[in-house]
C-alpha cells in the first residue's frame, strides 16, 4: 500500500511542476459539481465511501468494491440550477471483467445551458431592428470518462487502485468547440470499518483546444460593440488532490458513516478555508445514517468561503446540503436538496437513478 501511494503522490507532484504557467484557474470546473444524489447530499464528501457505478467519476478505484455477483450496475442523474436555467445529466454503466477483481466503468455527462438568442444578427445593415434574425443556440460542456479499478491483494485490509481516462467537449453555439482529454488515478484502502481514499485528478493536465468559427459580418459587430475576437487557443486544467477518510459505525440496525474530505488544488489562491498560493485546501464533510441499509437520511457541508459584506464585516459561508436514499430490491432512488452557488435562492433538487442487473442463477 505505502509502495502505491508514493507512486501516486509522486506521479501528481511530477505533473503538476511542469505545468506552463498560462494554465487556466476554475478550468472544466463543470467536472466538480459532481454525479449522484447520494454525493450531492453529502457534500460531495464521498472519494472514500464510494462504491457504486458513480465512483468512476468521484474515484475510479471505488468501482472495485462492486462484487461480480452484482454484474451490470446503471445509473442515471438530472438536476437543473438557477431556476432551471442549467441542466445538468449524468449516465453511468460499469459491469465486471473476467478476473474478478477487475471492473470497468463508463460515464457520460453534460452540463448545459440551451436556448440562447443569438443577437449579433439583430440589426440591419440600415440599423434597423428586426428580431426575426434572433436564432437561439446552446453552450454546452460534455465529458466521456472511462474508468478502470482492480483489487490488489495485501495481508491486511482491502487496496484497490483505479483510473480514468477522460474526454471533455465544451460546444458554445456555432461560434466555438473544444476538444480535451486527460486521465484521473485513485486509491481507496479499507481496513476495520476505516476508509480511505485518493484521488489525483488531471494527472497529466487536462487540456482543451479551442477553435473560433465567426463570419467576418460577426467579427464586425464584436468589434462595433468594443468585444474582442477570440483567437484559437489552449486552456489547461492543473492536477487537484483529494483526500478522504471515513469511518463505519454499527449501531444494531442503524449504520453511521461520516466522511471528511480535503481538496487540494493547484491553479493558484482561491477563496477557500485554507487560502494560499499556489496551493488552497477547500475541506467537505458527510453524514450518512442508514436503517437496514433500506433508506438513507444523509447531511454535508462543504465550499467554505469567507464572504465580505456591504459593511465590511467577513463571515464564513457554506454550502449546506441534505438527502435521503431508499434502496428497493435491485433499483437504488436517492434525493438531494443542495445548492451549487454557496448563494441564496439558488437552491436546487437532485434526484438519481441507480439499478443493478444480476446474472441469472443457473439451475
Amino acid at each position: 500500500m505505502k509502495r502505491s501511494l508514493r507512486f501516486l503522490i509522486l506521479i501528481w507532484i511530477t505533473s503538476w511542476a511542469a505545468l506552463p504557467l498560462w494554465a487556466q484557474k476554475y478550468s472544466n470546473e463543470f467536472l466538480s459539481i459532481g454525479v449522484g444524489a447520494r454525493a450531492q447530499a453529502l457534500g460531495n464528501a464521498v472519494i472514500a465511501s464510494t462504491e457504486d457505478v458513480t465512483a468512476g467519476v468521484w474515484n475510479p478505484a471505488g468501482l472495485a468494491n462492486l462484487s461480480e455477483s452484482e454484474s451490470l450496475q446503471v445509473g442515471a442523474m438530472h438536476s437543473e440550477w438557477f431556476a432551471g436555467v442549467g441542466k445538468f445529466d449524468y449516465l453511468g454503466i460499469t459491469l465486471p471483467l473476467a478476473n474478478k477483481d477487475r471492473r470497468l466503468g463508463l460515464s457520460v455527462i453534460r452540463f448545459g445551458i440551451d436556448e440562447i438568442p443569438n443577437t449579433l444578427s439583430l440589426y440591419e445593415s440600415d440599423g434597423s431592428i428586426n428580431f426575426d434574425n434572433i436564432v437561439e443556440f446552446s453552450a454546452a460542456d460534455y465529458a466521456l470518462l472511462l474508468s478502470y479499478a482492480q483489487r490488489l491483494k495485501t495481508q491486511k485490509g482491502r487496496l484497490q487502485l483505479g483510473g480514468n481516462i477522460k474526454v471533455v467537449h465544451r460546444r458554445i453555439g456555432p461560434f466555438a468547440t473544444s476538444w480535451g482529454f486527460g486521465v484521473d488515478a485513485g486509491l481507496q484502502y479499507r481496513n476495520n470499518g476505516w476508509q480511505f481514499g485518493l484521488l489525483a485528478k488531471d494527472i497529466t493536465t487536462t487540456f482543451n483546444a479551442w477553435s473560433f468559427s465567426f463570419t467576418e459580418e460577426e467579427k464586425e459587430v464584436l468589434e462595433l460593440t468594443n468585444n474582442e475576437v477570440p483567437i484559437n487557443s489552449v486552456e489547461i486544467t492543473k492536477p487537484q488532490l483529494i483526500l478522504g477518510a471515513a469511518r463505519r459505525f454499527g449501531l444494531g440496525n442503524v449504520g453511521l458513516l461520516p466522511e471528511l474530505d480535503l481538496i487540494v488544488t493547484t491553479d493558484g489562491q482561491r477563496n477557500t478555508l485554507v487560502s494560499a498560493s499556489p496551493f488552497s485546501i477547500d475541506p467537505a464533510f458527510g453524514l450518512e445514517a442508514d436503517y437496514k441499509q433500506f433508506i438513507y437520511l444523509r447531511a454535508g457541508l462543504n465550499q467554505f468561503q469567507r464572504i465580505r459584506d456591504f459593511d465590511n464585516t467577513e463571515n464564513l459561508r457554506m454550502r449546506p446540503s441534505l438527502g435521503v436514499g431508499l434502496g428497493i430490491s435491485s433499483l437504488k432512488v436517492d434525493y438531494a436538496f443542495t445548492d451549487l452557488g454557496s448563494e441564496e435562492n439558488t437552491f436546487s433538487h437532485i434526484i438519481s437513478l441507480m439499478l443493478e442487473i444480476k446474472p441469472r442463477k443457473k439451475g
